[in-house]
């Protein structure tokens, strides 16, 4: 079993930027991969972020490349995404995930509760 618990969501200008944390309770957290995924009301939940249990290799969704990028410390069994350069389409409710496959869908084990991120124009 893991927990997963999401932090630094808030209100931000476009242009600006917004680091959130996930951290995990799971003592076997470095043999997860884990990802981020993000949903606004009425649509799917959308990924944005995966990346290994190791750290060494990551995949971004077309819309967030070269502006999010996602991080991992296995010693504080903590997930990072570090958004640059935001824009008022990236407003979201934002969740981390945690499986023991790297993907690129939805098909997780674990997620977190969420984070609200809101970029105004």
């Amino acid at each position: 079993q893991v927990q997963l618990v999401e932090s630094g969501g808030g209100l931000v200008q476009a242009g600006g930027s917004l680091r959130l944390s996930c951290a995990a309770s799971a003592r076997t957290y470095s043999r997860y991969a884990m990802g981020w995924f993000r949903q606004t009301p009425g649509s799917e939940r959308e990924f944005v972020a995966a990346i290994t249990f190791s750290g060494g290799g990551t995949y971004y969704a077309d819309s967030v490349k070269g502006r999010f990028t996602i991080s991992r410390d296995n010693a504080r069994n903590t997930l990072y995404l570090q958004m640059n350069s935001l824009k008022p389409e990236d407003t979201a409710v934002y969740y981390c995930a945690a499986g023991l496959s790297f993907r690129r869908d939805s098909r997780y084990d674990y997620w977190g509760q969420g984070t609200q991120v809101t970029v105004s124009p």
